[in-house]
């Protein structure tokens, strides 16, 4: 499985988004490219412990949907988004997508981290499971926009 973590992976993931123009279309689901990078943000702010996002930990959800968060199996096309998450605004394309890479540049730079703080719902993940998820997590959207 691929990791935001590796460097060639890394690299992959910035030359896609590069590819992702205004005029870009969804091939699935309902967010367009401005409303895509702002959501893409918010599971790399939680990541670098820089969310304001409030969610309840479950039990029930936690047992079912972890292990998915980081699993091979690709994630669903219109899987739902918790409302925390969603990203339904007027967003500047531009604009998200500068915020989307800053907070991919701040990723990177903090990839040796070991000492993550727990995830709010899901608790805690390794460091090769939060490169995992957040690989898998841009590489679905990227796949959304067509590349």
């Amino acid at each position: 499985m691929k990791s935001f973590f590796e460097k060639t992976s890394y690299q992959e993931l910035q030359e896609r988004l590069e590819q992702i123009t205004e005029n870009s279309k969804a091939n699935w689901g309902k967010m367009n490219g401005a409303q895509m990078f702002n959501h893409c943000q918010a599971p790399i702010k939680i990541a670098l412990n820089k969310s304001d996002v409030t969610m309840k930990s479950n039990w029930f959800i936690k047992m079912l949907f972890k292990k998915m968060m980081y699993s091979p199996k690709p994630y669903k096309k219109n899987a739902p988004t918790p409302p925390q998450f969603r990203s339904t605004g007027n967003f500047e394309f531009q604009k998200e997508k500068a915020e989307l890479q800053k907070w991919m540049d701040e990723l990177w730079a903090d990839r040796n981290n070991d000492n993550r703080e727990p995830h709010p719902v899901f608790g805690h993940f390794t460091k090769e499971q939060w490169g995992i998820m957040n690989w898998k997590h841009l590489n679905h959207h990227f796949e959304q926009f067509g590349v």
